[in-house]
């Protein structure tokens, strides 16, 4: 009851809920996982956090920071009880400075409302993952969740200039510059980005905008097999141009998305390549034929460039086909996002292909082919106990692979819970010791988002 006082003085009493039934929503993510938090508190300023993080540590009460909960990994998850903190209402721009090509916002701004924003002074932050909609740039920065447009602009990682944060010592810093050059000191606003709510809580962040495109072209693709489909995406980004967007589909996901739409594809496509290549409008068409002359491997069966928007939907409908299939199929995917060197893709498919016939799980595979980044999606039903034991064990051997292929378990979509226990096959005990040295420096007593990331000790 005194923490609860004391919250309410820091935040406000209409910030703070402690009813379970209000509590409850803001225990979950878009993970299978939910808990229960004692307390949900809105931030609204920045100075609010040093107090809040000072009672947590006085407490030992676990600190669970929050935008919107569209994570995967289970890393919003309260797993420990104590206090979420959600930064939904720290929704300001501060400001957008198109000289200098930076904008700085506070961490609850939706991804999409600072696209809108600085798209009208002609300018775009990078980072694109498909909950555009409704994630938050606080998120983004928490996970380096990125998108499609990652293969030419880069992460959140790439296009963060600078941040405000209070560490889990309860003291506020500031990284990085506002410059676009600066090596003064450790690269902590890289450390931070990513680290999932571990290291340090962000208050604000400076962005790095990159001017809008004058035009774009849209290009798709279709290959007798994924062999031929990765080499081409091997020789796409050997060559200079390099496209703002280059996107697969296995051949199972087009035989499940052929199930519910006509999609106009030659008969024996084991591929699909979906290919964006933007840039001056005086020179794009040349950087397309570029791109396309390419993609122009043994195994092509057809190359077809849009020549007006009605165009670029319709190539487009074979992707945005496969969520509601997926659906449709299975109750529950397991949707992973590993990350292999391009030039490994098709051995990579084809491995799982193996692994979905030995555990007799349906795997779907799409995702960024450009950088290697495939979502792997395991379709199971979570009430079937001896489905989701095989689905588990499949799961572990897709780990395995990836490790053996020189690969990350995970390149947007973070390690939260589900992929933690899995973190030691990739990191060595030394590098981790390293890890967890600087967990402690930034949070003494484990308050911020505790057991999440790193395995844990022991």
């Amino acid at each position: 009851p005194e923490a609860i006082r004391e919250l309410r003085s820091i935040a406000g009493a209409a910030q703070v809920l402690t009813d379970p039934a209000d509590c409850w929503p803001y225990g979950y993510d878009n993970s299978r996982r939910q808990a229960l938090p004692q307390a949900v508190v809105f931030a609204l300023e920045t100075a609010q956090i040093p107090p809040l993080v000072a009672l947590c540590n006085r407490n030992r009460i676990p600190l669970t920071a929050r935008g919107r909960g569209t994570g995967t990994t289970g890393a919003t998850v309260p797993d420990r009880g104590g206090i979420v903190l959600s930064f939904e209402r720290m929704t300001r721009i501060l400001g957008v400075d198109p000289d200098n090509r930076l904008a700085v916002v506070e961490p609850g701004v939706l991804n999409e409302t600072l696209q809108q924003e600085v798209a009208a002074q002609g300018f775009f932050w990078p980072p694109d993952p498909t909950s555009a909609a409704v994630c938050t740039v606080g998120g983004n920065l928490a996970y380096n969740a990125a998108g499609p447009r990652a293969v030419k602009y880069g992460t959140p990682r790439e296009n963060t200039l600078g941040l405000k944060a209070v560490t889990g010592a309860g003291e506020p810093i500031r990284t990085g510059v506002s410059t676009t050059k600066g090596v003064v000191g450790y690269d902590l606003t890289r450390l931070i980005v990513g680290s999932e709510g571990t290291l340090a809580l962000i208050t604000e962040a400076t962005l790095k905008l990159t001017p809008l495109a004058e035009t774009k072209r849209t290009l798709r693709a279709t290959y007798a097999d994924i062999h031929a489909a990765a080499s081409a995406v091997a020789a796409i980004m050997a060559q200079p141009i390099t496209p703002c967007a280059l996107e697969f589909m296995d051949g199972a996901a087009i035989e499940m998305v052929r199930s519910f739409s006509d999609l106009g594809l030659p008969p024996g496509t084991g591929a699909l390549l979906m290919i964006e290549v933007d840039g001056p409008l005086h020179c794009i068409e040349e950087a397309a034929q570029a791109v396309g002359q390419a993609a122009r491997v043994p195994g092509l069966k057809e190359i077809h460039t849009a020549a007006d928007a009605r165009e670029v939907a319709a190539l487009w409908k074979t992707r945005k086909a496969l969520s509601p299939a997926l659906r449709h199929i299975a109750p529950k995917k397991i949707n992973e996002d590993v990350v292999v060197p391009v030039s490994r893709i098709g051995h990579f498919i084809d491995e799982l292909d193996r692994l979905s016939r030995e555990s007799r799980i349906r795997i779907v595979n799409f995702g960024h082919a450009g950088n290697g980044n495939i979502h792997v999606n395991l379709l199971v039903n979570p009430d079937d106990a001896d489905e989701m034991a095989r689905a588990e064990r499949c799961l572990d051997a897709v780990f395995s692979l990836v490790i053996a292929l020189d690969g990350t378990l995970s390149g947007e979509h973070g390690v939260g819970l589900e992929k933690r226990e899995f973190v030691a096959r990739e990191i060595d005990s030394a590098t981790l010791r390293l890890m967890r040295g600087i967990k402690r420096e930034f949070d003494p007593n484990g308050i911020l988002n505790p057991g999440k990331s790193l395995p844990l000790e022991g």
